[in-house]
């Protein structure tokens, strides 16, 4: 979280050439990559460990705790022969994974860039309903050539090297390493543990435009309603959100139904809402960008600062919002929003409260 933390507060994007994998030929060759060549087993490994002891649990709570995680499967999987490939598949690797870090049974989401956000969704829907304590969410998508090359061949990948979300001139995304672990626990078990939580999480919301296999629905209304959902179950008012980390992946259509999804939502406070989409700092994670930007939210709420939407350009008349633009914005938002949305029209918010 340190690097991730220093290039937000800093305002500074991490796009730099891809060295990892061979992208001559391509129209894009740039990524936010880590340096080197991380395995993600031994990344999600370390992180779901780190998570744990962060969280002071015992080997028993571990034991006890379901592991949900969002992946796009194992990468050993495309090339794998053809009997080795059940023990490659998206279950198997989250059990290897599971009984790495001493957790319980796995769970295995893999609903591109909604996938994390839907763990976590799932994740406190059973901890609500008293079916666990808690649960261990895991997500985590290292920039491989595959998938470099679809979005690259699909021409979704901004020729310019830069991602600038609700921008005039936005040329769409770029793709970016990301892996993360939170424990999410009830207030009650975390109370009777003496543990303190770092944020509550205080509302969540799912909905599916059913509108295009990729394009979402031009007038944002399955997000609209994923966002109102989340604000109903934590009965809290449009006006008391003071931050959205926007899916805002930098992109033509998704931009701007995002921003209608928003002002239909929140009504005259989504013209007033500071809004920054980070994907403009780290890039698109796909299967791990919704726990690494509730990481970046927490972070926000935490620090008191808001992280910028970087890469602007000029106002696009068909976003207005109320963008954090120059450098990251001091501020103490009590709630912020997270928000993802995915090819096949699925979308999420979740809301973070500051107080636990």
């Amino acid at each position: 979280m340190g690097a991730l933390a220093a290039g937000l507060d800093a305002g500074r994007p991490a796009f730099a050439p891809v060295e990892r994998f061979d992208v001559t030929g391509r129209r894009v060759g740039v990524a936010a990559a880590m340096p080197g060549a991380p395995v993600l087993t031994a990344e999600l490994a370390a992180l779901a460990v780190e998570a744990c002891d962060e969280a002071k649990l015992s080997t028993p709570e571990r034991a006890g705790a379901p592991l949900f995680l969002a992946v796009h499967g194992d990468p050993r999987l495309a090339r794998a022969a053809a009997v080795d490939r059940p023990r490659h598949g998206g279950s198997a690797f989250a059990a290897a994974l599971a009984g790495a870090a001493g957790l319980g049974a796995a769970r295995t989401y893999t609903a591109a860039c909604v996938a994390a956000s839907t763990a976590i969704a799932d994740a406190a829907g059973i901890i609500s309903r008293g079916e666990a304590d808690r649960v261990v969410v895991a997500g985590g998508y290292l920039v491989e050539p595959d998938q470099f090359a679809l979005f690259d061949a699909g021409r979704a990948l901004a020729a310019d090297g830069a991602v600038r979300p609700f921008s005039a001139g936005r040329r769409g995304l770029l793709l970016g390493d990301g892996a993360g672990a939170v424990v999410l626990e009830s207030a009650a078990a975390a109370r009777d543990r003496g543990v303190e939580p770092l944020a509550a999480l205080a509302g969540w919301g799912r909905a599916g435009d059913a509108h295009h296999p990729c394009q979402p629905h031009p007038h944002g209304r399955g997000l609209a309603r994923a966002i109102g959902d989340a604000l109903r179950r934590a009965g809290v008012a449009p006006e008391a959100v003071g931050y959205v980390n926007a899916h805002g992946s930098g992109t033509e259509q998704s931009d701007t139904a995002e921003a209608e999804a928003l002002h239909t939502a929140l009504g005259e406070h989504g013209a007033a809402v500071p809004v920054s989409s980070t994907k403009s700092l780290h890039g698109q994670a796909l299967e791990a960008s919704g726990i690494l930007e509730l990481a970046v939210t927490l972070h926000a709420l935490r620090g008191g600062r808001l992280p910028v939407n970087a890469g602007f350009i000029a106002p696009d008349e068909r976003c207005p919002l109320n963008l954090v633009l120059g450098d990251a914005a001091p501020a103490s938002p009590a709630y912020a929003l997270t928000l993802n949305a995915a090819f096949g029209g699925a979308n999420t918010a979740l809301l973070l409260g500051a107080e636990a």
